[in-house]
């Protein structure tokens, strides 16, 4: 039996500063504990884009006005598959508020190294870290 391929948009959001905005998945969640880059399942009729505009604005109150492909990142876990497609979010707007409960930062790039994210993220915090 094959695992199920989930299609997830990404936003490497960056602000004015530099910093990288990265959240907590809840504890009761796949990888729950873990930082990450923010995001959030690509629906059958959306583009990546539409996605992660409105994967954002329901995490995080926030809305995409730029954001350029990154790159894209499969990975295969115990119990599904993953299809990372990764942005860096330049343009955006809105006053973030933690609509799910999550905890979230801004963290200086250098700094990511001192976060915990999940093993498929590893290939998006080495081009985090190249940018």
């Amino acid at each position: 039996m094959s695992k199920k391929l989930i299609h997830v948009a990404v936003g490497v959001i960056e602000n004015s500063n530099g910093h990288i905005l990265i959240s907590q998945r809840a504890e009761h969640l796949h990888q729950g504990g873990f930082w990450e880059f923010p995001g959030g399942k690509v629906e059958p009729s959306e583009s990546v884009l539409v996605a992660l505009d409105r994967e954002l604005q329901e995490e995080l109150n926030l809305r995409v006005h730029e954001a350029t492909p990154l790159l894209q990142v499969p990975y295969d876990y115990p119990d599904k598959s993953v299809l990372l497609d990764v942005w860096h979010v330049t343009g955006f707007s809105g006053e973030i508020r933690s609509n799910e409960g999550q905890p979230w930062r801004w963290v200086a790039r250098p700094d990511l190294i001192n976060y915990a994210f999940p093993p498929a993220n590893s290939p998006i915090l080495n081009a985090v870290l190249a940018l």
